[in-house]
């Protein structure tokens, strides 16, 4: 049970990752850019959701493939599981977002 929650909180923690890396070094960008960083921050954030949980997940079709594969094998523990591993990195990414927005002052 052990790599299981160590799993969970690894794709948590990459989600934010993603989320946070990505607004900052998008924000300096933008200021080089000569736009408005912190609107490209909170942009950026909101758009980085979706690939924060493909890069936690390893890739989607992966983790579509291995829930289809327990569900129908009848192995619901293990379909569970991979429920539980989404939900952690889709958390981790709108934890990133609001952090991003708290850290902008933008509405939360």
């Amino acid at each position: 049970m052990g790599e299981f929650w160590s799993t969970t909180i690894l794709n948590y923690f990459i989600a934010m990752g993603v989320v946070l890396g990505g607004s900052v070094l998008g924000g300096v960008g933008a200021f080089f850019g000569n736009d408005p960083p912190m609107d490209a921050m909170l942009r950026l954030s909101e758009q980085l959701k979706i690939w924060a949980l493909v890069a936690a997940l390893g890739g989607t079709f992966d983790t579509i493939k291995s829930f289809e594969v327990h569900i129908l094998g009848g192995e619901l523990h293990q379909a569970f599981q991979q429920m539980i591993f989404i939900l952690s990195a889709f958390f981790g990414a709108h934890v990133g977002t609001v952090l991003i927005r708290w850290l902008i002052q933008g509405e939360v």
